[in-house]
């Protein structure tokens, strides 16, 4: 098949993750254009991934007629805006995660993409991570019987932007920035089912004077059948990335560290230039991963939605993903609000973001 022509939004850390992905697979898709307001940020990254084209203005990267799917990686609250966008400039779009910061923004951004005839896919990369895809497969076929508990962490010192760290750009805290991926993955490990409640326990514990944001969250999800999801997110561990799987059946169980077991040993005195996201030094003891993105899932994740653009797969991760974990978000900060669980349908309307939810209760307890 011809390569997918694409056009990155966002010249930041995910960004360079998803320039790096498309050249891993250059036989479906390639990157033609990027665009930044930042002055000198578009320009610059265009030169380093070798892009050909520029833009300051997303607008204009829209209008590019070379361009035709564009992936998100702006800030959370300009998600919807750029979808809808796009949608009207005839663009399939690949979205970060979260989806957006609010259900009628889900709902707008959906309902844009589907009258336009252009696809709107969800690019949560666990489901295609190689060891969390060998997991999901080895529970398809019956290898730990029936699977009662799924767990999901990820842990690391913090976010690569400045926009993570405010409320009003991103929605909330970790559980925005990290819980997301731990909730998608458990509802698509256990097969999509219904979600029946949510419960959350949310604290600021390290970053206080850098955010009103949640650092550190425990959520529990409880779905159609009795299986449980459990997601750990934490913006206060040092040392690099930590993100692990755990899944419980009454035949079986597995255990999957996303990057360790790809990663080297390594003793350093002097140091060295680069060990693994989030890790602030590289003297001592270290653990260099290979393959980084390979290991996270994001060549298999773009190459997959170059295809289903092409019509020759189905997508995995859609707008209707992303949806489904909004209301778990808008369910998680009600319940760290309100100290209870949280059940679904969960669908409080006029919220401008879900952090709302934990720091006026009230707002979630109007919506019981």
């Amino acid at each position: 098949m011809a390569a997918v022509k694409i056009g990155i939004i966002g010249s930041r850390f995910q960004a360079d993750c998803i320039a790096g992905a498309v050249k891993a697979t250059a036989d479906d898709a390639e990157v033609v254009a990027v665009a930044s307001p930042t002055p000198g940020h578009a320009a610059s990254f265009a030169k380093r991934h070798g892009i050909p084209r520029s833009y300051t203005d997303y607008r204009d990267l829209l209008r590019d007629p070379d361009v035709e799917m564009i992936s998100i990686t702006a800030p959370n609250r300009l998600h919807a805006q750029i979808t809808i966008e796009a949608a009207r400039a005839r663009k399939h779009v690949v979205c970060e995660k979260p989806l957006c910061l609010t259900l009628e923004e889900a709902d707008a951004m959906i309902d844009a993409c589907r009258r336009a005839g252009v696809l709107l896919l969800y690019a949560e990369e666990l489901f295609f991570a190689p060891k969390y895809a060998k997991a999901k497969q080895l529970a398809d076929e019956g290898a730990f019987g029936r699977v009662h508990l799924v767990k999901q962490g990820e842990k690391h010192s913090g976010p690569h932007s400045d926009w993570f760290w405010d409320v009003e750009q991103s929605g909330g805290g970790a559980v925005m920035d990290l819980g997301c991926h731990g909730i998608a993955f458990c509802w698509w490990f256990l097969g999509k089912p219904r979600i029946k409640s949510v419960y959350s326990h949310m604290a600021t514990q390290v970053h206080q004077a850098r955010t009103q944001g949640d650092d550190e969250a425990v959520t529990i999800i409880e779905f159609e059948g009795g299986a449980v999801g459990m997601v750990e997110s934490s913006w206060n561990r040092p040392g690099g990335m930590d993100d692990c799987i755990e899944v419980f059946g009454d035949k079986g169980q597995t255990y999957a560290d996303l990057l360790m077991g790809n990663a080297l040993p390594t003793y350093s005195e002097a140091g060295f230039g680069y060990a693994v996201e989030k890790a602030a030094t590289t003297r001592g003891w270290t653990y260099p991963v290979f393959e980084e993105h390979w290991n996270y899932g994001f060549p298999q994740e773009m190459r997959h939605f170059a295809r289903c653009v092409r019509g020759q797969e189905t997508p995995i991760s859609d707008g209707e993903t992303g949806r489904v974990v909004q209301e778990v978000l808008y369910a998680a900060y009600a319940s760290a609000g309100l100290g209870r669980k949280i059940p679904l349908p969960f669908r409080p309307q006029g919220i401008v973001k879900p952090i709302d939810l934990w720091k006026m209760p009230e707002r979630a307890q109007a919506a019981l």
